[in-house]
């Protein structure tokens, strides 16, 4: 993903070209570091709030220093801002922005932290997905639910910048000519895709897995909640098994960027499509026109 757009935390715009994280940066050489993916739509963030709460939650599982979420809002608007009057804002396809807030532990031994924000365009890859819907298969995690609880320093639901399996994840994926993952507990019980939460339809009431089984706490999927919640439907964040997804009236997965794509294909076998609209609900939450 190509950016456009760098803005340092406190310290105003900078070239995107340019060197930024010194080689001995420990989010360089350890993943040590935490960070958030928001969509940004017509210079307004999705979400920035629980995104800013989800941040400072993964520093404080990772021992970092709290987040001055006001700098880093401040950094935010710094590059939306960028952005909206660069390049992207007069050649089209600009509408969308994917704003990255990155924060590391720094040069070791120093205790500054180093932080940033960069401004991207939406791939097209995940455009189509979320107009086409996408594959899915069925990974083991390995770990059960209980040990988020009992094993605290394996960062289970922390969104660190150690993504290295779940990108090996996505890539095994697609030698089976799948687009994404749903990982699994032993035993069957579901948890999350490598970059989204999973949601379950039957008829008008939505599922999806609990934080407490080792998960993140999905921003996407809580705003789809709350839309769905203020139509009358009905909200549970309870444990899923592989059985509630195949039995489910839809699937999908719910992400920042890509938003709801719904889950087509499970393992090979086609999932039923009946119909259900969950896109009104989360453009209702956003406060967004619906179309179509």
């Amino acid at each position: 993903m190509t950016v456009h757009v760098l803005a340092l935390l406190g310290g105003g715009l900078a070239d995107p070209e340019a060197p930024l994280l010194r080689v001995d940066d420990l989010g360089v050489t350890r993943g040590d570091g935490v960070f958030e993916t928001v969509l940004v739509v017509d210079g307004a963030p999705c979400e920035l709030e629980p995104h800013l709460a989800r941040l400072a939650r993964s520093a404080a599982m990772l021992d970092l220093p709290a987040p001055d979420l006001a700098a880093w809002r401040a950094c935010a608007a710094t590059a939306i801002d960028g952005w909206g009057g660069g390049r992207e804002a007069t050649q089209g396809g600009g509408r969308e922005m994917v704003l990255k807030l990155v924060l590391t532990r720094g040069i070791e031994g120093t205790g500054r932290v180093t932080g940033f924000a960069t401004g991207s365009p939406v791939p097209d890859v995940l455009l189509a997905q979320r107009r086409d819907g996408i594959s899915v298969v069925m990974l083991t995690r390995g770990v059960t639910p209980e040990l988020a609880g009992q094993a605290p320093w394996l960062l289970l639901g922390a969104k660190t910048l150690s993504y290295a399996t779940n990108m090996a994840a996505l890539r095994h994926a697609a030698t089976r000519d799948a687009d994404d993952v749903v990982f699994t507990a032993p035993g069957g019980a579901v948890l999350e895709g490598p970059t989204s939460s999973v949601v379950v339809a039957q008829g008008s009431t939505l599922r999806t897995p609990p934080p407490e089984s080792g998960i993140l706490p999905g921003t996407t999927q809580g705003a789809l909640f709350r839309g769905a919640a203020a139509a009358g439907w009905e909200t549970r964040v309870e444990p899923l098994t592989v059985d509630d997804l195949r039995a489910a009236d839809g699937v999908w997965l719910a992400s920042s960027v890509r938003l709801l794509a719904r889950v087509h294909t499970l393992d090979g076998e086609t999932l039923p499509g009946r119909g259900l609209d969950l896109d009104g609900l989360l453009a209702d939450a956003y406060g967004w026109a619906r179309t179509g």
